[in-house]
């Protein structure tokens, strides 16, 4: 399920307009990330190989790259809290323009009270706008061990991956009129309390809670002008045709991930749009695996 050939560019190009991070898993942290806020709520790990953000009661925590990028495939090693009970607590990774009327690329897990399953929830936003939520339910325990959290960002498609499995496709139909996100992007990641959007309140008899981050080394285009044209082009390997579509077997995987574990998808909740679904949702559904 691996992309072939994701091993095998470790490199660093010099185009005009972009650079290309290497691809090192031995990255330390400091060397393209930086701690956002909440700095008395991170800890430093491995010489810096590994953070782990804290919250408590008094604040949460979170990190962020210091370039913005505007292609690449992105990657971020996470062991979520294991508290008894996580409801309200909210762990991330994501990409975010951070512009009043955003991109953003979302790996969100919505914590849990004590004996429910973890739900971890995908969005997207254009623009501004989002509400494109997709959630499953894991098939391992994400607060055990550590599991590699990926985004695909190209011209092409945005893919979300788990480990090698693909687990949602975004698509570039823009010349069907759906938007796509095209500003650049910084990585973040955060710890922090979201019992406000939570039926349940969080529980601080279990805090603190923490979160585990591995894997600073970032594969990406940092656009250092406003021609964001130059991350989109063949050099960067992401933007290769390798990578326009899924292959035989992450198809396989992606449509397994959607029959077995996925419990919400927006573009199956048609009482929340009465006035028709999103435009890439009909698309969406004559996208052949």
């Amino acid at each position: 399920m691996a992309f072939p050939v994701l091993g095998f560019f470790v490199f660093l190009l010099l185009l005009v307009g972009g650079t290309i991070a290497s691809n090192n898993d031995d990255s330390a942290f400091d060397k393209n990330y930086e701690i956002t806020w909440g700095n008395d709520h991170v800890l430093s790990l491995n010489q810096g190989r590994e953070i782990q953000l804290s919250l408590d009661s008094r604040s949460g925590s979170g990190f962020g790259s210091y370039l913005k990028y505007s292609s690449g495939f992105f990657h971020m090693r996470m062991k979520i809290p294991g508290n008894n009970s996580t409801a309200g607590v909210i762990t991330t990774f994501y990409l975010t323009s951070k512009t009043s009327r955003h991109d953003e690329l979302d790996f969100e897990f919505l914590g849990n009270a004590e004996g429910e399953a973890i739900t971890l929830q995908t969005n997207v936003f254009v623009n501004g706008v989002g509400g494109r939520e997709q959630r499953i339910h894991l098939w391992f325990d994400p607060t055990s061990h550590f599991h590699d959290y990926k985004l695909l960002w190209n011209p092409r498609q945005i893919v979300f991956f788990i480990d090698d499995t693909p687990i949602r496709v975004f698509n570039n139909y823009t010349n069907l009129g759906v938007p796509y996100p095209t500003q650049p992007m910084r990585i973040e990641a955060t710890l922090w309390n979201g019992d406000w959007a939570s039926p349940q309140k969080i529980n601080w008899a279990y805090a603190p809670f923490r979160a585990d981050y591995q894997g600073f080394d970032i594969s990406g285009c940092s656009t250092q002008s406003s021609n964001v044209e130059e991350c989109y082009k063949s050099n960067y390997w992401w933007n290769n045709r390798n990578y326009w579509e899924l292959n035989p077997t992450q198809k396989q995987a992606y449509e397994n991930v959607r029959k077995k574990y996925m419990n919400y998808d927006y573009c199956n909740d048609k009482p929340r749009f009465p006035f028709g679904l999103p435009k890439e949702c009909n698309i969406q559904k004559n996208y052949k695996l």
